[in-house]
């Protein structure tokens, strides 16, 4: 099993500035999504990883960074863990999630 890695708010934020080529990955339900997420995220589900990772996540070697919605939360780690089972090579665990986030005074959106 490969081990997981983390990264920071600070690091996605650099990431977000230097316009890197990444995929935020929000790994809650639709429902949550809609009500509150990160600007520039994508929605999938932990429980619909096999299902529609292929079709939203073409490159298995782009950096992935996955995030729920709080240090406690481990809806991410398993999305990580679910992504790198099916030969994705570059994806990190963002665990202060939304909430880190949010407290940071970065904010949310609403679809």
């Amino acid at each position: 099993m490969q081990k997981i890695k983390f990264i920071t708010k600070e690091d996605v934020l650099e990431l977000m500035e230097n316009k890197e080529d990444f995929k935020l990955v929000d790994s809650l339900s639709a429902e949550s999504f809609k009500k509150g997420h990160i600007l520039g995220s994508i929605n999938i589900p932990v429980q619909r990883i096999e299902e529609l990772a292929p079709e939203l996540l073409p490159n298995k070697d782009q950096l992935i960074v996955v995030y729920c919605a709080s240090y406690t939360c481990q809806t991410s780690t398993g999305a990580v863990r679910a992504l790198n089972e099916l030969g994705y090579t570059n994806v990190l665990d963002y665990k202060g999630g939304k909430k880190d986030w949010d407290e940071a005074g970065i904010g949310l959106v609403t679809i």
